[in-house]
């Protein structure tokens, strides 16, 4: 029988910059910034997660990768064949190694073109393939505002396996990203690059992220002043980035920053633009803690997506039942009856967040809605 050929590119250094709150991993400075910090690459295990949902169908696949690193470190660990194209310098890898790679996989006639990324590396594949080949992105970057991923690393083996087996139709899905040194300042610039092919089930698949519209101004007045009368003195509050949670708390009288995570104590921000360590820093001194965070526009993402700071282990040590989900009602209808999700890269902190949860809507409003991983 006639092995179906598939290739896979892993970004090494997607998502570098999440847990250590730089906002992003684009550029070596960055990512050496972040590698100071402390930072753990994770794109490895996040295509294996991928991959294993595909190891039913391995003695029928025939995986084209580049070495090390970008691919074959994954697919070996996974169980999987490898057939190595090009090279790469390890522990060096650049924009110009993916694109190279899918090119040779767009000229091998590859039937799909896996990647391990954030949006930057989506823009790369699609600067290299266009629309000639079908591709599908893990998600494995800090930043994902493209509809080119699936939502969990898992989601993207399962529709990628539904796809070769003809279960899954092609649709165009868009190609964004933004400037990350205007992010980091605050700023908010998503620029549309183009229009790639993926397999499409709704089910595994993120939309483009959706900007709140001013309209939405009243109702997040009303939850802001739902949340002060919630407030504890004594307590720490985990404000996540955002739109959203930034209006909250400005109607709270509190200067928080745009896309930071920022925490408030007894009325005041004692950490702006906190990241991972930061977090578990304060939570070690044993006070009791809310984290307040509201689920990204037109994709429902609640953690995973832009807030890796607030990690599982700041999940953990604050508690399930800790958790207050803000969100405007149009946010929510935006979604169509689609859940909201998780993906903070564990497993069990994922499962133990699924379910119903309670979402404040306005004041004294709220409703239940479910979270799945």
């Amino acid at each position: 029988m006639v092995k179906q050929v598939i290739g896979l590119i892993v970004n090494p250094v997607a998502g570098l910059g999440g847990r250590v709150g730089l906002k992003g991993s684009d550029g070596a400075q960055i990512q050496q910034q972040a590698l100071a910090r402390g930072a753990v690459p994770h794109s490895g295990e996040r295509t294996i997660e991928a991959l294993q949902a595909l190891l039913p169908l391995h003695t029928d696949l025939e995986v084209l990768t580049y070495p090390g690193e970008m691919g074959e470190d994954a697919l070996r660990r996974t169980g999987f064949e490898a057939r190595l194209l090009g090279a790469i310098q390890p522990g060096h890898t650049t924009a110009e190694d993916t694109h190279r790679a899918a090119k040779a996989m767009l000229q091998s006639s590859a039937a799909l073109l896996l990647f391990a990324g954030g949006d930057g590396t989506a823009r790369d594949i699609y600067t290299a393939v266009g629309t000639g080949i079908p591709v599908l992105g893990i998600p494995a970057g800090v930043k994902i505002h493209s509809a080119v991923y699936a939502t969990h690393p898992r989601h993207a083996g399962e529709l990628a396996a539904a796809y070769l087996h003809g279960e899954a139709e092609l649709h165009d899905a868009e190609v964004m990203d933004i400037d990350e040194e205007a992010f980091r300042a605050g700023h908010v610039s998503p620029r549309l690059y183009g229009y790639v092919r993926i397999p499409y089930l709704q089910r595994f698949v993120q939309g483009v992220k959706a900007p709140n519209p001013l309209s939405e101004k009243a109702a997040l007045e009303a939850i802001a002043e739902d949340l002060a009368e919630r407030i504890n003195p004594g307590w720490l509050y985990i404000f996540g980035p955002g739109s959203t949670t930034h209006t909250i708390a400005v109607q709270m009288g509190l200067e928080k920053t745009l896309l930071g995570v920022d925490v408030v104590l007894d009325g005041k921000i004692v950490t702006r633009d906190a990241n991972e360590n930061d977090l578990l820093r304060l939570l070690a001194e044993s006070q009791p803690a809310e984290i307040i965070v509201t689920p990204i526009g037109g994709q429902g993402a609640l953690f995973g997506r832009g807030n890796q700071q607030i990690s599982p282990a700041v999940i953990r040590k604050v508690g399930k039942a800790h958790i207050r989900i803000v969100s405007t009602p149009e946010k929510i209808q935006a979604l169509h009856g689609r859940p909201l999700w998780v993906d903070t890269g564990d497993r069990e902190v994922d499962e133990m967040l699924s379910g119903y949860l309670p979402v404040i809507t306005g004041y004294k409003e709220s409703m239940m809605y479910k979270v799945t991983a």
